[in-house]
């Protein structure tokens, strides 16, 4: 089974100064990430940095497309227009149907705000506890949505991506 979580950070560089912590954790085995994403946040911007961690996933990772729909839908849904909106709507729709619906929207567009930052993580075999002891700065706090094996092939479905 796959897990999306989502490792919020009091400050807008929280996010990004987890690589290495990462890569160990991968080293001992307690994760093995499929793809990954930050988003950062500077307090004196508009609208948040995003990329994907491409040099921690190996040939599973989802496209760079879901992360920007994913993206798009939480951070800058308010400035589309409606025929984007129609669109990203019937998005949405499909990402519900993975386990990404509404409510885990709002809720990371609600906790991820300027100053802050998040860690997007796709994983399996993960001990969360061992990753959240080994973050630094003891300041993340997790917010996730499990995907099951038949949820993982949904979300690869919607964007194209036949690699596992």
């Amino acid at each position: 089974m796959s897990t999306l979580t989502v490792w919020k950070f009091q400050s807008a560089e929280g996010a990004e100064d987890v690589e290495t912590t990462l890569k160990s954790l991968q080293k001992e085995g307690l994760i093995k990430i499929l793809d990954a994403a930050v988003v950062s946040w500077p307090a004196d911007k508009a609208k948040p940095k995003t990329k994907q961690l491409l040099n921690l996933v190996g040939a599973g990772a989802l496209s760079g497309t879901f992360w920007g729909m994913l993206f798009g839908l939480i951070f800058l849904m308010p400035l589309l227009g409606a025929a984007i909106g129609a669109a990203a709507g019937a998005l949405g729709g499909k990402l519900a149907d993975v386990g990404i619906d509404d409510d885990f929207i709002a809720e990371v567009k609600k906790q991820v705000t300027p100053g802050t930052s998040a860690l997007f993580l796709l994983t399996t075999n993960e001990v969360p506890d061992r990753i959240s002891d080994a973050l630094p700065g003891g300041g993340a706090e997790l917010l996730h949505s499990n995907l099951d094996t038949l949820s993982e092939a949904r979300l690869r479905e919607v964007f194209g991506d036949d690699a596992e």
